[in-house]
């Protein structure tokens, strides 16, 4: 193999790198959004309904626990599939 080649086959490899890190950083910055503003609008309305109904509360807020923890499950599914981009 040429010198010229061994340089053209180092920086494909450097290329296909940055291009996993960037594909990483999309996946994981776009997976992590939408559980973001999901759990942002489940404790807005959570809080909304217990100042409407305080009586209510307890019960409000064990369903809102659930609905984070099913919200917050798909960013971390999120970040695996980010992980995997980038080691796989």
């Amino acid at each position: 193999m040429t010198p010229e080649m061994e340089i053209a086959v180092q920086v494909a490899q450097i290329n296909a790198d940055a291009m996993k890190d960037i594909a990483m950083a999309i996946a994981a910055g776009v997976g992590v959004l939408g559980p973001a503003i999901g759990i942002g609008l489940v404790v807005a309305k959570a809080l909304e309904g217990m100042a409407r109904n305080p009586e209510a509360s307890g019960k409000i807020q064990s369903v809102m626990m659930l609905g984070i923890a099913f919200v917050e499950a798909l960013g971390i599914f999120a970040l695996v599939i980010a992980f995997l981009i980038k080691f796989a």
